[in-house]
């Protein structure tokens, strides 16, 4: 990769069942430290982890950051793993009719190379801020790379748990990021060496390792990325054959290897753009490739036959499309890589879409103006998939691959949460009133955002922060409606019978409307068209209030979920859904049961780690509370792991000892009885 592109990493150069939750011995004394969120405020506060393959830097490290070692790292010593471990499955996906007639399927698909976060300092489980990267446009992207590594803090970078339990909810694979950089930036080749060095059998111990950390952590394989020039052709060799014995290790525990276009079998590192002699053995001991920025239409093409003449798919490359500076302003040559008239050349891989967030000044990075942005980047111009504006320069992955969606199962019930907020509500009520950000907490979220069908004024939808029904967001739509609208929410599989229904929490904020539940149970005739709706009355008032619909006279599977809105009157309304659930029978069905042994592992002044053991059954999250003397409850936060770190508590007034609730989250939103934890000030 071209070291201009580097800016955030130069930036850091300088700067199943999971194991039980190691027990760390508890410190008497307050943490100390800068006490800021990119560095370590508290030696109990868990972090994305990161190494070094083996040998580390000369000196020390900086302010905030640990240097480990690969080579030596157990599961069983890992007291951070607990809070680091997704527990959320890769979701299958299916693919419904495409909701425009130029998006394909079975041919380019997208890889997603995101910075979440600095290496060092990045916050295992969420921090105290909206101001984050919540991407909701999972339904075009196959792979995401969790990007970072420098060589001040540590090469290798597994993503954090909040990040690998969305993706999976949404059907997409998260890969490590394994970075040897460009001696520019200070990389060194003893780490290349570090990496491929062989045992006395012969075989690539940090390739295991790597196989390791990504089944203990949950995730689904590596990006491996080596720039550090210098190299020779045994070094070439060597790499080779440790990218083969990863790939063959990785598969064997559903993982994959992608290989950065870096170096080539001279050992020198030579960016080609391209799939050619200089760096196939490379992409054949892969199972793709993420090709440099500086192809050309020409070097695509040839690429892609060269694959197929390997017996593999053109679609195992990825075209790096830089979009860091310029998002979806980039002026990019679309007809090299996906072109409108013929079958996609290769796929597409985006560098550092985040840009969305990032471009954005400091005081309008609230999650509106994310998502204003995010929404322009993924669904085009026109904000509807449907509807794509052909000349729109930025072609958006809505207009160019099929959506999938992971709604298969019931019950299936969704808020609306995108996983951060400026507030946590429950019911409709405020039980927080911090910023928030955990990833792990989104729901599965519409895959088109946003299509909307009418006949007259299109109103805005958008997710709305300002109130929620539960969690931070809900579904908001605003406009002057002339005429009826209908709104496609999700693209379904779901078995019903005869018995089945859909709840819906909505409330009526400005405006006059009648509301109705639209339910389909087979494709649109062809791409684009409105699924064959049904439509069943649902009241919605001024107050948030729910509703159940029965699905009276429909049977088989339901394949599209939405709702049309019907004005009564004139001017501006403002509707918003808080809630979204489909049961298999009216029966209400029981609250989970609850977690047990649920413990304070670790305490240091106002910091404390919580543990427990998984609830039986089915668990959406596990939610995390404080009970206040007057008996009140304060949300302190949720995951999907089997531990929680909260910083910074003080005792109420009089308070001796503080009183903690852990609760398992059932798919419903139906929460168990309490496990109770109480810590001694």
């Amino acid at each position: 990769m071209n070291p201009t592109r580097r800016t955030v990493l130069l930036a850091g150069a300088t700067a199943a069942l999971l194991p039980a939750l190691p027990v760390l011995p508890a410190v008497a004394t307050p943490a100390t430290g800068p006490g800021t969120a990119d560095t370590l405020a508290t030696p109990l506060q868990p972090y994305a982890s990161y190494w070094y393959p083996d040998s580390l830097p000369a000196g020390t490290p900086g302010t905030g950051i640990t240097w480990r070692s690969l080579k030596t790292w157990r599961a069983a010593d890992d007291t951070d793993l607990a809070f680091n471990a997704s527990r959320v499955p890769l979701a299958a996906r299916f693919t419904p009719t495409p909701a425009n007639a130029t998006a394909r399927t079975g041919q380019a698909r997208i890889q997603s190379l995101v910075s979440f976060g600095p290496t060092a300092g990045n916050p295992s489980q969420g921090s105290a801020t909206a101001d984050y990267y919540a991407p909701t446009h999972w339904s075009y992207i196959d792979e995401l790379v969790f990007w970072g590594g420098s060589s001040g803090e540590g090469l290798i970078l597994a993503p954090n748990a909040p990040v690998v339990d969305a993706a999976h909810r949404h059907g997409v694979r998260v890969l490590g990021n394994v970075f040897l950089p460009p001696a520019a930036y200070g990389g060194q080749l003893q780490w290349t060496r570090d990496l491929v060095q062989r045992d006395s059998a012969g075989r690539y111990p940090l390739a295991a390792q790597l196989v390791a950390v990504a089944t203990a952590y949950g995730f689904d394989g590596w990006f491996v990325n080596a720039e550090t020039g210098g190299g020779d052709a045994a070094l070439a060799t060597a790499t080779q054959g440790f990218l083969r014995e990863l790939k063959t290790l990785a598969a064997a525990q559903g993982q994959r290897v992608t290989w950065y276009d870096s170096m080539t079998t001279s050992g020198a590192v030579s960016w080609q753009g391209a799939l050619n002699a200089r760096n196939e053995p490379f992409f054949q001991a892969a199972d793709d490739m993420f090709l440099d920025f500086r192809w050309t239409a020409s070097s695509l093409v040839s690429s892609g036959n060269r694959a197929q003449q390997l017996g593999r798919s053109r679609y195992e490359l990825w075209a790096g499309v830089d979009v860091e500076s310029n998002g979806s302003n980039s002026s990019v040559n679309w007809d090299a890589i996906v072109p409108r008239t013929s079958a996609h050349v290769v796929s597409l891989g985006f560098y550092r879409p985040e840009w969305t967030r990032n471009h954005l000044p400091a005081t309008a990075r609230a999650p509106k103006d994310f998502h204003a942005a995010d929404n322009r980047f993924w669904s085009g111009r026109s904000l509807d998939p449907a509807r794509p504006d052909t000349a729109d320069p930025w072609r958006a992955p809505a207009v160019v691959v099929a959506d999938r969606s992971t709604v298969t199962s019931l019950p299936f019930a969704s808020v609306f949460n995108t996983g951060h907020g400026l507030r946590w509500y429950e019911d409709g009520r405020v039980t927080s009133d911090r910023p928030w950000n955990h990833l792990g907490l989104q729901d599965q979220l519409p895959s088109r955002q946003w299509v909307v069908r009418t006949s007259g004024t299109r109103p805005a939808v958008t997710f709305d922060f300002a109130d929620a029904w539960r969690g931070g967001s809900s579904l908001l739509v605003e406009g002057e409606l002339t005429a009826p609208v209908i709104i496609d929410l999700y693209a379904t599989q779901l078995a019903i019978g005869v018995d089945s229904v859909v709840d819906l929490t909505p409330r009526t904020d400005t405006g006059g409307v009648n509301v109705e539940l639209a339910v389909a149970t087979a494709e649109p005739s062809t791409p684009g068209a409105t699924p064959p709706y049904t439509y069943f009355p649902v009241n919605s008032v001024n107050t948030w209030q729910t509703v159940t619909a029965r699905l009276t006279g429909l049977g088989g599977t339901v394949r599209a979920l939405g709702v049309r809105l019907t004005p009564t009157g004139t001017g501006t309304v403002r509707w918003r859904l808080g809630h979204l659930a489909v049961r298999a029978t009216s029966t209400t069905p029981g609250a989970p049961a609850a977690p047990t042994d649920a413990r304070v592992t670790a305490s240091s002044g106002g910091d404390l780690r919580l543990g427990w053991a998984a609830a039986p059954g089915t668990v959406r999250h596990y939610s995390v509370h404080r009970v206040l003397p007057d008996g009140s409850r304060r949300f302190l936060g949720g995951t999907g792991q089997l531990a929680w770190f909260a910083g910074g508590l003080v005792p109420e007034q009089g308070e001796a000892a503080a009183r903690f609730e852990v609760r398992a989250v059932g798919e419903l939103y139906s929460s168990s009885a309490p496990a109770v934890v109480t810590h001694t000030w």
